[in-house]
């Protein structure tokens, strides 16, 4: 699978998720979530640049309760719940943050 980023045709894994996370820029984020038929709205970035940024500082993928709590502790409470966040990506937060943030699937997710 790929989908079209600046540099040309970027690689995807058999789930959707881009192979080189450092490939990753905001179009691609936009064709990723246009595959899910998701329109990114500010409040979707925001978690998709806090996935990105926690990703790069820590060099691992949080389980859904520790990246709902970073969140939280990041955004705010009324950003840091379960509720909020199966708003914004109803189809699971933790793996669709991810995927649209260009990391790697997280190793807790189906």
């Amino acid at each position: 699978m790929e989908v079209v980023g600046r540099d040309g045709r970027l690689a995807l894994t058999q789930d959707g998720f881009l192979v080189d996370y450092r490939q990753w820029n905001e179009q691609v984020a936009r064709e990723l979530a246009a595959r899910e038929g998701l329109e990114l709205t500010e409040a979707h970035w925001e978690i998709i640049r806090f996935m990105r940024d926690y990703y790069l500082r820590l060099h691992h993928l949080p389980n859904m309760r520790v990246f709902v709590k970073a969140v939280a502790q990041a955004l705010g409470e009324d950003k840091g719940n379960s509720r909020y966040l199966h708003r914004l990506f109803p189809k699971g937060p933790l793996k669709y943050a991810c995927k649209l943030a260009g990391l790697p699937r997280p190793p807790h997710c189906l």
